[in-house]
């Protein structure tokens, strides 16, 4: 992947330098952007995805001419995916005033931690890569989510193992921080509609992979099925230990694990496991906004597959492009809140986001998918099949 993991400036060869230095990230020829992200570690798929997801959309407008005239770029800075990390990068940001705003954040511990900096600041907050609720508060003013909820996604798991698969015994594997425990609420709320409860649990912490005693104690209730709220290398080292344990539910998954991470990781042993999505399925060019996607990835690297993750990071990056082109040409931080804030309904080559000023967040489905054998992906169709 021929991705920097700590500083992506984007603009074609024939433009002006510009230095990062400017006010608010504009100058007469350029806009910046910054993104923090674990671009290493467990989670480093899912914040390289979101750059080169939003890269591909930054590249794509700058050759057509940038936006009013202006070429865009891109700041990659990496926090680990851990909080005190990632306040610091924001807390830098903010205090250097040479980003017009912050895109693509992943992850809910993160987030959790930077919100209130950058609402504090007023400075705009774009697509974070989580479903956490505390980022659906569209009274800050300054978030604006692409993608549904954590709880949208939970409810589609039970949906699909109760009432459609008639499942009894549900366990939940769930990283030990605020998103895994927002992935808890979820799934147990849901479960109690069904007039049920999981019948284990089980925990890691974040940023290790020690999942044995978790699947020691959820192995115990032989559930039928085990929903799993974690980072793509936790969640593989638990379903390869469970393949040797002889130990075969059916494994279900969040979005944030990073799907094409997490079947590169199990190999020949993700054949089955389901992953719940929020975007459409990245290989079907029928769709127009996965033909424009699979164009502009294309263009920024030509080996790179289309993947879940990175489709995210272009629908991100489009929709920022969509407000600084309602903001003008007299561009400045206040205009672009301004526009974003006023967007209304978005069409992205036939992809629909609808916001309002009590509704911050642009798509509410939730698409359930499976690993194939050859690791490829399948989507789950009504009724359960592929």
């Amino acid at each position: 992947m021929r991705f920097t993991q700590t500083l992506l400036a984007l603009a074609l060869s024939a433009t002006p330098a510009v230095t990062l230095a400017a006010d608010q990230g504009i100058t007469e020829n350029s806009i910046t952007f910054a993104q923090v992200a674990a671009l290493e570690g467990p989670a480093a798929a899912l914040g390289i995805g979101m750059q080169q997801g939003i890269t591909a959309a930054f590249e794509e407008a700058n050759r057509n001419g940038g936006v009013h005239g202006r070429m865009l770029q891109l700041e990659s800075l990496n926090d680990g995916y851990e909080p005190d990390q990632s306040v610091k990068h924001v807390k830098a940001i903010v205090a250097g005033n040479a980003h017009i705003g912050l895109i693509g954040p992943v992850g809910t511990p993160t987030t959790k931690a930077t919100q209130p900096v950058a609402s504090d600041a007023d400075m705009p907050f774009i697509g974070p890569f989580t479903g956490a609720g505390f980022l659906r508060d569209a009274s800050h003013g300054n978030i604006f989510n692409v993608r549904a909820t954590y709880a949208a996604e939970t409810e589609a798991w039970i949906k699909y193992l109760v009432d459609d698969q008639s499942m009894k015994n549900v366990a939940i594997l769930y990283q030990d921080d605020g998103f895994g425990r927002v992935g808890l609420d979820g799934v147990t709320a849901a479960l109690e509609r069904r007039g049920m409860t999981l019948s284990a649990t089980g925990t890691y912490t974040r940023n290790t992979v020690a999942v044995k005693t978790a699947l020691l104690e959820i192995r115990k209730a032989k559930p039928d099925a085990v929903v799993m709220v974690g980072a793509y290398k936790p969640i593989a080292e638990f379903i390869k230990l469970s393949r040797k344990l002889k130990f075969d539910p059916t494994f279900v998954n969040i979005s944030f694990v990073g799907s094409k991470a997490l079947a590169t990781e199990l190999g020949d042993q993700g054949e089955g496991v389901i992953i719940s999505q929020v975007v459409p399925f990245p290989w079907d060019a029928s769709t127009p906004i996965v033909a424009s996607y699979q164009s502009a990835l294309n263009a920024v690297d030509p080996e790179a597959e289309p993947g879940f993750v990175t489709l995210e990071g272009y629908i991100v990056g489009r929709l920022a492009i969509e407000a600084l082109e309602k903001a003008g040409s007299e561009l400045s931080r206040d205009a672009y809140l301004a526009a974003l804030n006023n967007m209304g309904s978005v069409n992205l080559d036939g992809l629909t986001m609808q916001f309002s000023p009590g509704d911050n967040q642009g798509m509410d489905t939730v698409f359930m998918t499976r690993i194939a054998a050859d690791g490829s992906f399948a989507p789950i169709v009504a009724g359960g099949g592929s």
